[in-house]
């Protein structure tokens, strides 16, 4: 394992300059959505990291930001990274720890001259949490091509921007997104460290994925009219937001039954008046199980009960972790714990086309997408730890 000693301070240092940036006072959450200014100013750490270093900086056509140590073109590179964006709200760790960990790792192989003789490179991939266009893990789809160019052109957030508007705002050429195998065929393997949102590792500072349950996103439109609050008699009401509310309460039982997760966390009503009977309400589904089969009974019994036109944005199969490549990182860290997670990642995402594996660091809460998240400073340098050592090990 690589000395703890080794990475403390710029550790340290880097957290300490990343910890304000898109941080909403009154809440203590972050807002850091893609394309904004908040984002803009994270990319900008981020080429600044990667330039203080030496190291060749780009971003790709999907707006995803590279930093190489090493020949670029070489074609057998070990990658590792995560993304610096957040939910609304979100905590520190979800993302920037995989970063930042990613950074402190390269320095403490430098200094011992351990980076081996091929190329290493850090990765920041653009709108993981897909927090305003929608679709999670945008760069990594558009790389890997598990996202269609023109329909994710077309997503738009809650003012009517486009992806594809916000993107060129930002300087990036929207045209040119899209499937990127030239890229692919450079990644020998990706490791992505990241803190774990739930408290299974117990006393273990660091542990290994195994899998990623299968997920995914649906819209649901209840349709109503709009009235009176005040003189429209309750039987002559067609208050969509009736059929909403029982579809709450149903898709939680049918989860509990099944053993799986739903949740509607986010809602749009119309005209959202508070003296008004709604005309519309929108609420966005998330659901995982622990195999495609029940997540595919869960939603399909949802959808059926609620009386809603319903829409899927996004889904993700179940990932399983590049087995000899999981092994191996499990072994080198001397036994670790291994276990799935039902939350979504861009390692996931590449698992599609390219070896992957992923790293946890102990969340002793359980808490994220809050501002509560937290790990604990031991147990992210033992995850940099961890990092540098199975990138020395697969390098």
């Amino acid at each position: 394992m690589i000395d703890l000693e080794q990475v403390e301070g710029g550790f340290r240092e880097m957290w300490r300059e990343l910890l304000p940036v898109g941080r909403h006072e009154p809440t203590g959450g972050y807002r850091r959505h893609a394309w904004t200014s908040a984002d803009g100013e994270c990319r900008a750490w981020f080429e600044e990291q990667a330039r203080k270093r030496g190291l060749s900086y780009e971003v790709d056509r999907n707006g995803n930001q590279w930093a190489w140590s090493g020949d670029p073109m070489a074609g057998n590179a070990i990658v590792t990274g995560s993304h610096l964006d957040s939910v609304p709200d979100g905590g520190a760790y979800d993302g920037p720890l995989g970063v930042v960990s990613a950074f402190a790792a390269l320095d403490a192989l430098q200094e011992r001259g351990a980076t081996g003789g091929r190329p290493l490179a850090i990765v920041n991939f653009g709108d993981e949490e897909g927090a305003r266009f929608g679709v999670a893990c945008t760069g990594s789809r558009l790389m890997t091509g598990a996202l269609e160019p023109g329909h994710a052109r077309s997503l738009q957030d809650a003012a009517g921007v486009t992806l594809g508007a916000a993107m060129e705002r930002a300087g990036q050429d929207p045209d040119a997104i899209g499937r990127d195998d030239e890229r692919l065929a450079r990644i020998d393997a990706y490791v992505e460290l990241h803190v774990e949102q739930g408290r299974n590792l117990g006393e273990a500072p660091v542990g290994v994925a195994s899998a990623i349950w299968p997920h995914g996103r649906w819209r649901f439109d209840f349709h109503g009219q709009a009235n009176h609050a005040g003189t429209t008699r309750l039987e002559d009401r067609r208050d969509p937001m009736l059929a909403y509310a029982a579809t709450v309460l149903n898709a939680r039982e049918r989860a509990r039954l099944a053993g799986a997760l739903a949740t509607f966390g986010k809602v749009s009503v119309e005209p959202n008046g508070t003296n008004a009977i709604a005309s519309r309400v929108t609420a966005w589904l998330d659901s995982r199980a622990a195999d495609a089969a029940t997540l595919d009974m869960l939603v399909k019994e949802i959808i059926h009960e609620s009386g809603a036109e319903v829409t899927r944005e996004s889904y993700t199969p179940v990932v399983e972790f590049d087995g000899p490549l999981r092994d191996r990182l499990a072994a080198r860290l001397g036994g670790v714990p291994v276990l799935p997670t039902g939350a979504g990642h861009d390692a996931g995402i590449l698992a599609s086309a390219v070896p992957t594996a992923m790293l946890f660091v102990r969340n002793p809460t359980g808490v994220s997408h809050s501002p509560a998240e937290h790990a604990e400073e031991a147990d992210c340098l033992a995850g940099v730890a961890a990092l540098a050592t199975v990138l020395e090990d697969l390098l």
